[in-house]
């Protein structure tokens, strides 16, 4: 913007703002929103929410009931944060709310328990803006890495990784992690009906079999703060099998008819 100083006769300066052509004809700048699903995560938000660049458009936060000060604590640090209670519980539902919630053109999905750096939010903006439709955090791919994670768990995701490259043809270097960003216009295409921590592996096969273009960020993932994790290997990791069979078989029924 250029800005003149004009003296009409008899009066004053006045400061005038002239729009140069180019400002007048720039498209606008494409929205962030940035959703943490939330359960008693107080002592964990401090952390959580200062890794936010301050140029997210939206944060919203979808609580699964708080028994804590997480509600709180997000409203103190951050007044414009917008609190949706979901009654339903399981990441996968908060998710699916949030997402349908977001007003921004690009939604992207945090863990409240610092474990996700806010800070990749940047690159997770950059690589929809070079044309992605769907934005996947990696631990395992190139630049990325993990203090959290078991072995056990390290194959279980390796073999996951297989069975959907198998089964779909997608090609993922990690399938696990829930640090995830789809463009808004795109949300219907994935529509999420699953409510546990299976979700994240029933987004990247979605994403594959709508066509959305997908890039990976690798990130490195520290270990949770404070509290325990709720991720439970055996029970979550059937839930995820079962969620890969289903939609192998929901596909296959799709192909034959």
């Amino acid at each position: 913007m250029t800005t003149e100083i004009s003296s009409p006769p008899g009066g004053e300066g006045q400061v005038r703002a002239r729009q140069s052509p180019e400002m007048a004809t720039a498209p606008p700048v494409p929205t962030v929103s940035v959703m943490i699903p939330t359960l008693n995560e107080a002592s964990n938000l401090p952390y959580v929410l200062n890794t936010i660049p301050i140029w997210v458009s939206e944060i919203i936060i979808v609580d699964g009931r708080s028994q804590d000060d997480t509600l709180r604590i997000a409203e103190v640090l951050r007044p414009d944060v917008r609190v949706i209670r979901e009654i339903r519980p399981g990441k996968g539902a908060a998710m699916r709310t949030g997402f349908k919630a977001a007003r921004g053109d690009f939604i992207i999905a945090l863990d409240a328990d610092g474990s996700m750096d806010g800070a990749r939010i940047s690159e997770f903006r950059d690589a929809f803006l070079a044309g992605a439709d769907y934005v996947k955090g990696t631990r395992f791919g190139p630049g990325g890495g993990s203090t959290d994670i078991t072995r056990f768990r390290r194959i279980g995701d390796k073999g996951i990784c297989y069975l959907i490259w198998l089964l779909f043809g997608a090609h993922y270097s990690d399938a696990t992690y829930g640090y995830v960003g789809i463009r808004s216009d795109c949300v219907d295409k994935i529509g999420i009906d699953s409510d546990g921590f299976e979700v994240e592996t029933l987004i990247g096969i979605r994403a594959h079999r709508a066509g959305l273009r997908t890039a990976e960020v690798p990130c490195f993932e520290p270990s949770r703060i404070y509290g325990k994790s709720r991720l439970h290997v055996v029970r979550d990791g059937t839930r995820i099998l079962h969620v890969i069979v289903r939609e192998r078989l929901r596909r296959s029924r799709r192909v034959s008819s």
